[in-house]
């Protein structure tokens, strides 16, 4: 007999239409309010529409078994069942109204007055949802759809090593260090010795010196400004690493490192065919028709960090200099909605994902698996910074990406600290 009774709000299912399978053999109620609110989801052609039908089909499919306000057993042991809201409520009387939020919480409220030999939680991705129910029922935050859990630290890319002078003199003369530990491939060491540094990636159980980036080099009019930097451009440059992610607070210079390693490879080198450059912005899936204009001046206000970079990028004075530059680079820069990035191959093409910390993991397998043969795909992104309703720093599709794609070899992710926009912007992505 199950111990405990979880009570699943509206955005637990649409942020994991497979959650109802997440409990173990514990009890799952679903109130009738909620099935409302997926219903009013399901015509929406984004992320949130899809998984409210998938859910949908989950729920019907169980009614097959029998009726669900009866309850009917899940394949993990537990029994799912759905409730009609009470009608009168002290919890209606406590917030002065009967939201739908409101409804929920009274659910859960008169589920636990039924069962008070089970702990009953009201699970809810939403914190203030969570704050209110506190004052009657115990409510929880959804954590199966995180990739990490709070207390443990995002992956960095990067380790610093005290070692010995006589281990730096090693690691320049014979060109390798065997490595103190076992690190994710491409995974790079900063080697300090009081005023002896050196930078090594991680390869076989060695470390080994960079083999991409001369120090001097410029890439495409711009050159590292930090160490972080230097060893962005080294993933940015290597051919050999098809999928590069990149986190950092605003300012870093993530998505200019990222566009002028592409101009490099793309323009100078012809390494691949075109460039495209894209952000979740415009959700994944929604047509951008409801903006006025054909869709290049849909996309130019989505785009305009873009846009600002490629000005830096080029040394323009305006808007006008930049769009008669890009009318000779056309066949090689696209800037495309990734609307229509679903159902396509993408071969031969350096592809650049800005602000990726708003995708769903959905989404993010989405993207990479539309990746085709010869490409290069970088993700860019702030983990802390999260636009999307139902994502937080441990559930979106940018730390999924970097968390299940580090031990790949074909892999390499790094975190940039520093910001190089200006001391105010670096203060403010501080403290603010």
């Amino acid at each position: 007999m199950a111990d405990k009774i979880y009570v699943l709000d509206t955005n637990v299912l649409l942020a994991d239409p497979n959650a109802i399978y997440s409990f173990g053999d514990n009890d799952i109620l679903i109130p009738t309010v909620v099935l409302q609110e997926l219903d009013s989801k399901k015509s929406l052609m984004d992320e949130v529409g899809r998984n409210a039908r998938y859910i949908s089909k989950q729920i019907d499919k169980l009614r097959e078994k029998g009726k669900l306000h009866e309850g009917i057993e899940l394949i993990t042991g537990g029994i799912i069942s759905t409730q009609l809201h009470p009608q009168d409520s002290i919890v209606y009387k406590a917030f002065n109204d009967d939201s739908n939020d409101s409804k929920i919480i009274a659910t859960t409220l008169c589920v636990q007055e039924q069962n008070v030999d089970k702990e009953v939680i009201l699970v809810s991705k939403d914190v203030l949802v969570r704050v209110k129910s506190d004052m009657f029922v115990i409510a929880e935050d959804y954590l199966n759809d995180k990739v990490l859990s709070k207390s443990d630290d995002h992956y960095t890319g990067v380790t610093y090593l005290e070692v010995d002078s006589e281990d730096i003199n090693v690691f320049y003369s014979e060109k390798k260090l065997i490595s103190p530990e076992k690190y994710p491939p491409n995974h790079f060491a900063i080697l300090k010795c009081g005023q002896m540094s050196a930078l090594a990636t991680y390869k076989d159980g060695f470390l080994i010196p960079l083999y991409n980036y001369n120090e001097k080099e410029y890439v495409y009019g711009i050159s590292a400004k930090n160490v972080e930097q230097r060893l962005a451009i080294e993933l940015l440059l290597n051919r050999d690493i098809p999928l590069v992610t990149i986190s950092a607070k605003a300012g870093t210079g993530k998505t200019l490192l990222a566009l002028a390693s592409s101009l490099q490879q793309t323009h100078e080198h012809k390494f691949y065919s075109k460039i495209t450059v894209s952000r979740p912005v415009v959700p994944m899936g929604k047509d951008i028709g409801y903006l006025p204009g054909e869709m290049e001046e849909k996309l130019r206000p989505w785009m305009q960090p873009i846009y600002d970079n490629l000005e830096f990028l080029f040394n323009c004075k305006d808007d006008a200099e930049l769009n008669n530059i890009l009318q000779g680079y056309e066949d090689i820069i696209q800037i495309a909605a990734l609307t229509y990035i679903r159902g396509r191959s993408i071969p031969n093409q350096f592809i650049i994902i800005d602000e990726a910390q708003n995708l769903t993991k959905h989404e993010a397998k989405t993207i990479l698996t539309r990746v085709g043969e010869g490409a290069k795909i970088v993700l860019v992104g702030d983990p802390e910074q999260i636009d999307h309703p139902y994502l937080d720093a441990y559930s979106n599709g940018l730390t999924y990406v970097i968390e299940k794609m580090k031990d790949q070899k074909i892999a390499g992710h790094i975190s940039l600290v520093k910001g190089e926009r200006s001391p105010l912007a670096q203060l403010c992505a501080d403290i603010l």
